[in-house]
């Protein structure tokens, strides 16, 4: 059940990050389309939304990660116990 969750939550962190990535890209298309946007507010747009994209998803990847060195310590340690 616990893998069924984790699997789910990282499945989940990908689709937000594609819609994010999507998000940023409509509004960067926005941004330069606007009357008082332009290429360089779009450009403004482009970078600071990957700027955070690339933050949100490496810290979500981050605790993904976290977990995944957890339980990998956990089970060395108790084949360790176990064979000593």
């Amino acid at each position: 059940m616990r893998d069924f969750f984790i699997g789910s939550f990282e499945k989940l962190i990908s689709a937000i990050v594609v819609l994010l990535a999507i998000a940023v890209l409509i509004g960067a298309g926005a941004a330069a389309m606007s009357p008082d946007g332009g290429i360089l507010a779009a450009l403004a747009v482009l970078v600071g939304g990957t700027l955070y994209l690339v933050m949100f998803a490496g810290m979500l990847y981050v605790v993904l990660g976290i977990h995944a060195n957890t339980r990998r310590t956990a089970e060395a340690i108790e084949k360790l116990l176990a064979s000593g």
